[in-house]
């Protein structure tokens, strides 16, 4: 496409600073880079991703409120992870990883297993418990 058709349209990158950089062909025939606000197919993909992540994290919250899950899953799909890279960064198997999802289990985990999810959610050990700590 040419430079001068390279999309404009309104987006989520447009809140910030950030510009999408694209390849477009100037004036002389030659391929340039562009910046791009934006193309409406492409927002609109993005912005369904966006609703799905902040479903998920609304419904884990709900469920950890609901006493039916415990706040690991909450901070993990709060810090967009699934259970593999999870348990890849604290050193555990995903099913165990999906254990400490029961709060049976999560009640009765070790401070040393609740620091290590604590610093990977670069949060204390009060607010891993509690979820409405500190907010």
């Amino acid at each position: 496409m040419k430079k001068s058709d390279v999309p404009q349209d309104k987006s989520s990158l447009e809140t910030g600073k950030h510009k999408e950089l694209c390849y477009a062909v100037d004036e002389n025939g030659e391929y340039t880079t562009a910046k791009s606000s934006g193309w409406q197919p492409k927002t609109i993909a993005l912005d369904n991703a966006i609703q799905e992540i902040n479903d998920r994290i609304e419904n884990a919250k709900n469920r950890v409120l609901n006493n039916e899950t415990s706040p690991i899953e909450y901070y993990m799909e709060l810090h967009k992870m699934d259970v593999g890279i999870l348990a890849s960064y604290v050193g555990l198997f995903k099913w165990q990883v999906k254990r400490h999802f029961k709060l049976k289990r999560f009640n009765k985990l070790s401070e040393k297993t609740l620091q290590k999810y604590a610093s990977i959610f670069e949060i204390s050990i009060n607010q891993l418990k509690d979820i409405d700590y500190g907010n």
